[in-house]
């Protein structure tokens, strides 16, 4: 976004006269009070390069407002997750486990941090629709030729706490292998409910199905990718709008044809399963009712269900190459959520795949593992796939030095045993 400032013009009430411009020669001599650096009333003379520092300045304060701006965000958001869980012995012991879990990877995210908020190859809060959320970041490659294969990644966040800098370590190991990444906000709950999540994710993909090329990406090959409930709210609006065009053929706003494939990190796809399960784990079930508009609604948003209704078995063909990642010690999300969806999937025509991390967490995939550096077979997987159909972009992703470690090792593991995931 360009902003002009208009320039100030002075007056005097006495009349001035013009004073002629001065001649070339006189323009490339320095005078002599150009050197001093005091006036003679005493004052500091403004040096040339005042202007660079003061523009400097004027950036680094921008910055600082917008890094205050986002902390009071998430600052609020997580009062309204206590707001909505409530204090109790079960959930003070889980804030006691985030806070170590938090601490022990705090050199990580000190370092995420810096580069989400002063890097230059990350465009964040662009606006892609009309509600406060509806923002999204970009992350950009460094290299510059060609257009760029785009990932539009939906963040997690129990539907309450989601935020488009969780993405930022995922944005940033992928902009390293020459994807750019669109990180898509969307309303939480209570400012929303499922079906607002939805439409905003939905809204999301449509930006950047139609403006992605503006920023150097091929709007022939973009993928989708969402991580625990980021994962259940993309697939329900692949879903949602692969029905749409196989009922009404409406395409207007963005189509199913152009995801080539989606990605499901740790997510969860009937939530009839998961609805006592989230219970025990402290999602209480009124809670999760209510984000999910009543127990009527389960089923409309179980992707897993969904595909067995007669009204969508014909949307099921238009459906991409399904690819979904989950961790074998999973306990917010069992791994069977993801087996129970490939299976169906698969009964009904679609192509999915499922891989299974043995010994991996909730959040290993997504952060443990890309924190701690070398060869992530995660994202190098989606690389592959991504990178899969340019025979000369996989070679080059294949020979990206190893990624820098964040976290030492043994924090890494301290975490893993005290994480409330």
């Amino acid at each position: 976004m360009k902003v002009e400032l208009a320039g100030r013009t002075s007056q005097t009430t006495d009349k001035a006269e013009e004073t002629p411009p001065p001649s070339p020669a006189a323009a490339a001599t320095p005078s002599a009070a150009e050197d001093a650096p005091l006036l003679p009333d005493g004052g500091v003379r403004r040096r040339p390069g005042s202007g660079r520092f003061a523009q400097r300045s004027g950036s680094f304060r921008r910055e600082v407002g917008r890094a205050a701006a986002e902390t009071f965000l998430l600052t609020r958001l997580t009062l309204i997750l206590l707001r909505y869980l409530g204090i109790g012995y079960r959930w003070i012991r889980q804030f006691l486990a985030l806070c170590c879990y938090t601490f022990l990877l705090m050199p990580g995210f000190i370092q995420v941090v810096y580069y989400y908020f002063f890097s230059s190859q990350v465009r964040r809060s662009v606006v892609y629709g009309d509600e406060p959320r509806n923002r999204l970041d970009l992350y950009i490659p460094t290299s510059t030729t060609g257009l760029k294969p785009v990932v539009a990644f939906v963040t997690g966040g129990a539907w309450i706490i989601g935020y488009k800098g969780w993405g930022a370590l995922l944005g940033r190991r992928l902009a390293e292998r020459g994807i750019i990444v669109a990180c898509i906000d969307y309303r939480n709950f209570p400012q929303g409910t499922i079906g607002d999540m939805v439409e905003d994710v939905s809204q999301g993909i449509s930006f950047v199905c139609n403006n992605i090329s503006s920023y150097g990406g091929d709007p022939n090959r973009i993928y989708l990718v969402g991580q625990s409930a980021g994962a259940h709210i993309a697939v329900c609006a692949l879903l949602n709008q692969a029905i749409r065009e196989c009922g009404e053929g409406d395409t207007s706003s963005w189509s199913v044809s152009q995801i080539k494939a989606y990605f499901g990190i740790s997510g969860g796809y009937n939530l009839l399963n998961l609805v006592d399960h989230f219970h025990r784990r402290g999602l209480y079930r009124s809670i999760f009712l209510s984000i999910m508009e009543g127990e009527k609604s389960l089923q409309k948003f179980s992707p897993q269900v969904m595909i067995k209704e007669s009204s969508a078995r014909s949307a099921v063909p238009l459906l991409p190459h399904i690819i979904l990642f989950h961790g074998t010690s999973d306990h917010s999300i069992p791994p069977a959520e993801s087996q129970a969806f490939v299976d169906a999937l698969q009964q009904h025509g679609a192509k999915a795949d499922l891989f299974l991390y043995e010994g991996k967490t909730h959040t290993d995939l997504f952060l443990q593992d890309p924190l701690r550096g070398g060869r992530d077979k995660m994202l190098e997987e989606i690389a592959s796939v991504i990178h899969s159909e340019d025979l000369d972009k996989s070679a080059d992703h294949m020979v990206v030095p190893a990624a820098r470690r964040l976290v030492p090792e043994f924090m890494l593991k301290l975490a893993g045993r005290v994480s409330p995931f």
